[in-house]
C-alpha cells in the first residue's frame, strides 16, 4: 500500500484536482482565505466530491512545516506513477510512439522538479529515475514542478540498466545526452518510440548507462561553457523532440 502524501500550494493542488482528482482524499483550506484562486480550488474539489475542511493557519503550518502552502493542502492516497514491473506493458499499450525521460542520478531536488515540469510541458509519457542516487519526490521537488509531480507518472527503478534493456525489448530507441558525442541533438531523428537519458549533476551519464544507449547526442554550444545545468539540458532536448514529433503528426 502506498504511503499517503500531502500536496500543497495553489498551482500544484489545482493541477491535481483538474487532472487526477481521484487521488485526493481530503482538502484542507485556510479558513481566512477566500479570494478567487481559493474559490477555484474549492469549486474543483466540490465538482470531484472531495471533502473539504477549513482550518486555521497554525494547522496547515504544522502539516507542511517550513514551506509555503499558500493556504491549501491536499491529502492523497500516495504518489502517482507506474510500478517498475508495469513499465514495459505500459509502453507497449500506448496509442502513440512512447516518449520517455530517463534521469540517471539527478540528486538536486530543484533540478528534479524542473525536469518534471519540462517533461509535463513537453508531453512526456513517463519519467524514469533510479531508486538510489536520485532526489526523492519531496516537498521541494513538488513545489518546483508546479503540479507536474502530480500528473506525470514517475517510475523509480531498482536497476536502471535492466530497465533500459526492457525498453529496448519494447521497441524504444534510447539516446543519451553527452557533451562529447559526435552527433548533435538537431541532426538526430527523435520521432519514433524514444527515451532520452540525461545524467546527474557533475559527472553526467554513468558508464554502464552510456553503454546501454543506442546512441549519444550533444547539444551544440556557442559560448565558452562546455555544459548546461541538467534541468536546462533536459528542457532543450525534450522540446527538440517535441518539435520533431509535432511535425510528424502534421504531415500524416
Amino acid at each position: 500500500m502506498k504511503k499517503a502524501e500531502r500536496v500543497f500550494g495553489l498551482h500544484a493542488v489545482t493541477s491535481l484536482l483538474e487532472r487526477n482528482p481521484a487521488r485526493v482524499s481530503r482538502l484542507l483550506a485556510l479558513e481566512s482565505r477566500d479570494d478567487a484562486r481559493m474559490q477555484q480550488v474549492l469549486a474543483l474539489a466540490e465538482k470531484a466530491n472531495v471533502p473539504v475542511r477549513r482550518v486555521a493557519r497554525r494547522e496547515l503550518d504544522a502539516l507542511v512545516a517550513g514551506v509555503s502552502h499558500q493556504g491549501v493542502v491536499a491529502e492523497t492516497g500516495g504518489a502517482p506513477g507506474l510500478g517498475e514491473k508495469d513499465l514495459q506493458s505500459f509502453v507497449e499499450a500506448l496509442a502513440r510512439p512512447a516518449f520517455l525521460l530517463v534521469l540517471d542520478g539527478v540528486q538536486d531536488p530543484h533540478n528534479l522538479g524542473a525536469c518534471l515540469r519540462s517533461a509535463e510541458a513537453a508531453g512526456v509519457d513517463a519519467v524514469i529515475i533510479p531508486k538510489d542516487r536520485s532526489a526523492p519526490l519531496n516537498s521541494t521537488v513538488r513545489k518546483v514542478a508546479c503540479g507536474a509531480a502530480e500528473t506525470v507518472p514517475v517510475v523509480r527503478v531498482t536497476n536502471l540498466v535492466r530497465t533500459l534493456r526492457a525498453l529496448k525489448d519494447a521497441g524504444v530507441w534510447i539516446y543519451g545526452a553527452a557533451a562529447e558525442a559526435e552527433a548533435t541533438l538537431y541532426e538526430t531523428e527523435l520521432r519514433g518510440a524514444l527515451a532520452l537519458v540525461l545524467g546527474g549533476e557533475g559527472k553526467g551519464l554513468r558508464r554502464l548507462t552510456r553503454e546501454h544507449c543506442d546512441g549519444l547526442l550533444a547539444i551544440p554550444m556557442a559560448g565558452s561553457l562546455s555544459s548546461l545545468n541538467v534541468s536546462v539540458a533536459t528542457g532543450v532536448c525534450l522540446f527538440e523532440a517535441r518539435r520533431q514529433r509535432d511535425g510528424t503528426r502534421k504531415s500524416e
